[in-house]
């Protein structure tokens, strides 16, 4: 007898799939220092159940990921949480701050027609508030094919420090899309 439970599932999984966002983790820019005179970051980046993390950079309080985290995303409501963190060897690691973010504004600028528009064309702004974590206006553009968004998030929790990232879109085959929403 075969097991067909694994082909159910992931059908399913498709069925509630609007797609996929890709956050590309750009950079940290005056983090807190958690070691003697530096710390160690990495990011970890959360969504209902998914976890995703960054690789560590050593002694860097201004470090360079550019590093992609996808996310499946089958409920744009779901905020983002993103939390840096200071590795260390032989404790636990360090909390370095966090930030909330969401993607409502984002998903509305990805359901409208912009075919045609010439690239680097803002569609949208979204202002720092106190119901985000963002440091400055961040601007959701139209850029050669595709919406992205850059985002900059001031860190909570922590005396200073803040994360650059940016979000892409990733229209699945077979996943339900976002005209469903």
């Amino acid at each position: 007898m075969k097991d067909h439970s694994s082909t159910t599932t992931s059908s399913s999984l498709m069925e509630s799939l609007l797609g996929l966002l890709r956050i590309r983790v750009q950079r940290g820019v005056n983090l807190a220092v958690r070691d003697v005179s530096s710390s160690d970051p990495y990011v970890v980046v959360k969504m209902a159940k998914q976890k995703l993390k960054t690789r560590v950079i050593k002694k860097d309080v201004n470090p360079e990921w550019n590093e992609d985290l996808t996310l499946s995303v089958t409920d744009p409501n779901l905020p983002i949480k993103l939390t840096v963190y200071d590795h260390d060897t032989f404790s636990k690691d360090d909390k370095m701050g966090d930030a909330e973010f969401d993607i409502k504004a984002y998903i509305d600028a990805l359901r409208m027609n912009l075919q045609g528009l010439p690239s680097g064309t803002i569609i949208s702004r979204v202002q720092p508030c106190r119901q985000n974590c963002l440091s400055e206006e961040s601007c959701i553009m139209w850029n050669e094919g595709k919406v992205v968004q850059d985002i900059c998030l001031r860190l909570r929790n922590v005396e200073c420090g803040e994360v650059e990232i940016q979000l892409q879109w990733i229209d699945l085959p077979g996943s339900k899309g976002l005209e469903s929403i």
